[in-house]
């Protein structure tokens, strides 16, 4: 099939009648220009400036400019040639092509940005100055690239430049620091500021919940309010401080202030709407998540991705699927790299290993997306759940990307569980070692559990003692309930809160309820050493869940689910305990431990005792 040629934008006759070629004027040309013209009409006009345009006319200048401007947004490769055409190109033109390179999806492109900026000011016969439009975008590309070192030599230059208080050029330097971890020289920036717009608050709010810092992305939203009217772009940091915190009231009070302050666009924005399902998700209220969901105007892939991983997370494995089905087939989206997360992440949770090796290779063969580490993680992690340990490590043997610490980690796991040779064991606590590059708490524990399970107490031992002489402690578990919009904080055995008392009675009441249906405690979740059982039963007694489920049972209203947020694997034992507790108090309790969701109701749990 022919392509038909562009339409020629000049004739045969003005193109080589030089009298009537003068009188194109640089008006018709550059109207020409704003009309959005091809990349082929572009050059045209760029032929035609070159033979009937007099480089020293007064605004030959803002007409090649203009090229330049149009060509980067189309074909960089001929807007660098453009521009190289000028001996000394002004500062707009530097600032057109540092942009275009910046903006750049090609991660070499960013590294160009940078090499541009370095030629615009150390060139000994270039005379344009960098403004406060050349500083923002070269930070990009040191804020993409995490160049730390390049991006504070920038920041000295604005300083030199008299750029020390310009909004513009403040909101670039505390989004670069902030992206390469350096949430303090951010801080510094932001304070000092003489006048913060709307960027520089949204731009801190997100950094801050970006970094784990929730808390305080919440309270610097409330002091925003003060200055300025939150955005979309604001709410969405809003609720991924909420996921973070597990936070349903205050997630709930953030999708009320959009009703109810926020006008119809942001409303309807799909990236706010993403948001709110995917933080409903994080939070325990998957049907909320649902309904916000169903009822938006607009989707796209990441909002299907949200919700798939949503149903993953809460080993709705069905429906997970199902959504992706009705992506595909009925919406006509193409899944993506996380699509596939989500699904396989679906199977995983659920056991399903036929299917995950389906949709694993569906990925590969039918969407040609790239095989990431977070895809083999979840494949590995698939086989190793399901107790098939070899088959896990031939992916692994086969990856052409190197295992991190995770996927080896997930095959410890797996080896513990299914009581797998010691030697085997302790070849994955090695590559756990070297992959990591730092010593882990709970490798040591793992490593321990299985030394005791092969009745090598003289190898714990030594284990207890290289962990004592090192320094090296388990995560000591943590546990987080909201009741009436407040968070109580709960360690393993703590007795800080001011509940304590009564917790602890409570406790003891369970127990006892636990003992008269007959519970016997699995202590495969406590401290694996040579000691008694009652050592063992008061451990496990104490976990942070229970001290956190015990407060939720005493302090919560009827009816009201108790959601506890654990930053830990929930042991065997707690598992089993919590579907009691459910039954036995006829209470609903969900709780989000390191790995997924777990829907406690009647004696049951949702995960169908496979996590």
């Amino acid at each position: 099939m022919s392509t038909s040629p562009p339409p020629m934008l000049f004739s045969t006759a003005t193109t080589n009648n030089s009298h009537q070629s003068q009188h194109l004027s640089h008006t018709h040309l550059i109207h020409l220009l704003n009309q959005h013209t091809s990349m082929p009409q572009l050059k045209q006009i760029h032929a035609q400036t070159l033979r009937t345009v007099d480089t020293n006319h007064p605004q030959a200048l803002f007409l090649y400019a203009r090229i330049l401007l149009y060509s980067s947004l189309a074909d960089l490769n001929y807007a660098t040639r453009v521009f190289h055409h000028f001996s000394h190109p002004n500062s707009f033109m530097w600032n057109t092509l540092i942009r275009a390179y910046a903006r750049s999806t090609n991660a070499n492109h960013k590294h160009k940005a940078m090499e541009l900026y370095k030629a615009m000011v150390t060139g000994k016969e270039n005379s344009a100055v960098p403004d406060n439009h050349t500083f923002p975008f070269v930070l990009k590309a040191c804020a993409y690239t995490f160049s730390i070192c390049e991006g504070k030599q920038v920041h000295a230059h604005a300083l030199k430049h008299g750029f020390k208080l310009d909004t513009h050029v403040c909101n670039s330097l505390i989004h670069f620091y902030a992206t390469c971890g350096r949430l303090d020289s951010a801080e510094k920036i932001f304070y000092k500021m003489n006048e913060r717009s709307e960027v520089s608050w949204n731009i801190m709010i997100d950094s801050y919940a970006k970094g784990a810092k929730f808390d305080t992305a919440l309270k610097m939203f409330g002091e925003m309010q003060k200055e300025h009217d939150p955005d979309g772009y604001t709410m969405q940091s809003v609720f991924s401080a909420c996921a973070g915190l597990g936070s349903l009231s205050l997630g709930l009070w953030a999708h009320a202030y959009i009703l109810k302050k926020c006008d119809k666009n942001i409303v309807d924005d799909v990236l706010v709407n993403t948001g709110l399902v995917d933080m409903y998700c994080k939070c325990g209220e998957l049907e909320i998540a649902k309904q916000v969901f169903e009822s938006m105007p607009a989707r796209d892939v990441n909002s299907w991705n949200s919700i798939i991983m949503g149903f993953a997370m809460h080993g709705k494995a069905e429906a997970a699927l199902d959504y992706y089905v009705r992506m595909v087939k009925l919406e006509k989206i193409v899944p993506n790299s996380i699509t596939f997360v989500g699904v396989l992440s679906a199977c995983n949770h659920r056991g399903m290993v036929d299917e995950g090796i389906v949709y694993f290779d569906m990925m590969t063969k039918e969407y040609n997306v790239e095989t990431r580490l977070e895809h083999y993680g979840c494949l590995v992690d698939l086989f190793a759940r399901a107790g098939r340990i070899d088959e896990a490590l031939n992916v692994v043997s086969e990856m052409p990307i190197k295992p991190d610490g995770v996927i080896w980690r997930s095959l410890l796991d797996a080896c513990c569980k299914e009581h797998a040779s010691v030697e085997l064991s302790e070849e994955m606590v090695k590559q756990i070692f070297e992959s990591m590059g730092s010593v882990c708490g709970g490798v040591y524990v793992l490593l321990s559990k299985v030394y005791a399970s092969a009745c090598r107490w003289n190898d714990v031992g030594l284990l207890r003692k290289l962990m004592s002489d090192k320094g090296v402690t388990k995560e000591p578990g943590c546990s987080l309930i909201e009741i009436d919009g407040t968070v109580h904080e709960f360690f393993a055995g703590d007795t800080t809160h001011p509940q304590s008392e009564n917790i602890y009675k409570f406790v003891s009441e369970i127990d006892e309820k636990l003992q008269s249906i007959g519970y016997l405690p699995d202590y495969s979740g406590a401290t694996m050493v040579d000691e008694a059982n009652d050592g063992k039963q008061n451990t496990l007694r104490l976990h942070s869940e229970r001290l956190a489920i015990a407060f939720g049972i005493l302090n919560s209203r009827p009816g009201i689910p108790i959601r506890v947020f654990k930053n830990l694997r929930v042991c065997n034992d707690c598992h089993r305990v919590t579907k009691l507790i459910s039954r036995i108090y006829n209470v609903e309790i969900i709780v989000r431990d390191r790995a997924r969701f777990h829907h406690f109701k009647d004696g049951t749990c949702s995960c169908m005792d496979y996590w």
